[in-house]
């Protein structure tokens, strides 16, 4: 089962330096607008060993909506059962609706 996280909690754990974010939408999604610190990684390359050092933080994976970073967490995890990543809920839509900001 995939773990999800609120886009509040999600910008606490992030506020606190306690997650890694990985942005899945492509490159082209992504210059439009990223979270600030966002490793892009899009979902077709997406596996265990390309993902950067945790360092011991939370490993939360986002795209426009959920969909595709749903998909990558099932990805990582059938890879590494260890990872356990979390899904941001409602992806960068509901980042922008709850009035956080983006880079471009």
């Amino acid at each position: 089962m995939i773990q999800t996280v609120s886009v509040q909690m999600f910008k606490q754990w992030l506020d606190k330096g306690e997650a890694v974010l990985i942005d899945v939408r492509e490159p082209d999604e992504y210059a439009v607008g990223h979270i600030a610190g966002a490793v892009p990684l899009p979902l077709a390359t997406v596996n265990a060993a390309k993902l950067p050092d945790l360092g011991g933080r939370k490993l939360v994976m986002q795209c426009k909506g959920g969909g595709r970073s749903g998909r990558a967490c099932t990805k990582l995890m059938s890879e590494n059962p260890a990872l356990l990543p979390y899904n941001l809920e409602g992806g960068i839509t509901a980042w922008v609706q709850a009035g956080y900001e983006v880079k471009t």
